[in-house]
């Protein structure tokens, strides 16, 4: 193992960041996941501080749709701040979730189509940014892994003048590949 991947390797147990060529990846770890919507606006990422926090609140977010789909849209709107969902994304995220509820679950570290996307504790987010993402002023577009797709898939978030980072667009529901328990070929 080199110098690099001792370095990676000791950012990632600390659950911090390391910077590459090609760009930051932060991981972001929640070490529980909220109850109600206070404790989701409670939780320390909530400040929207940098672009990072609010990319891996808005998985958290999602995961919440297939239970209690009010609370994801209040959890959402939280993090579109000025700019409110739309009739469209509303349907959308409906759409989305008739059929597969495991999709935002596969984007938290350790959630694998073989494990039916459950994901390891304490429920960790990595998100990365490339040489592109701040290509607009104002606007940061960053990747995030899913455990059952073989291309990260990314959120746009835009900042405000208040200084925080909300979310604009997420691309994050598109298909994956499906838990190996549903799958009728494995």
């Amino acid at each position: 193992m080199g110098l690099f991947d001792k370095l990676k390797q000791a950012a990632e147990q600390a659950g911090s960041s390391i910077s590459t060529a090609s760009g930051k990846t932060v991981d972001v770890v929640f070490p529980k996941l909220p109850d109600t919507l206070e404790e989701f606006k409670a939780l320390t990422q909530a400040s929207l501080s940098t672009p990072f926090d609010t990319a891996a609140m808005t998985v958290l977010a999602l995961c919440f749709y297939p239970q209690n789909a009010e609370l994801s849209l209040d959890m959402l709107g939280f993090l579109k701040g000025p700019q409110q969902l739309s009739a469209y994304e509303k349907q959308f995220l409906r759409d989305r979730f008739m059929d597969k509820d495991y999709v935002p679950r596969s984007y938290f570290t350790g959630a694998t189509p073989a494990n039916d996307y459950k994901p390891a504790e304490p429920y960790t987010v990595r998100v990365s940014e490339n040489p592109y993402s701040y290509q607009e002023q104002g606007y940061a577009k960053l990747f995030i892994k899913s455990g059952g797709a073989d291309s990260p898939r990314y959120v746009q978030l835009r900042q405000a003048k208040d200084g925080k980072w909300y979310l604009w667009e997420q691309f994050l529901l598109s298909d994956i590949r499906q838990p190996e328990s549903a799958d009728p070929w494995a």
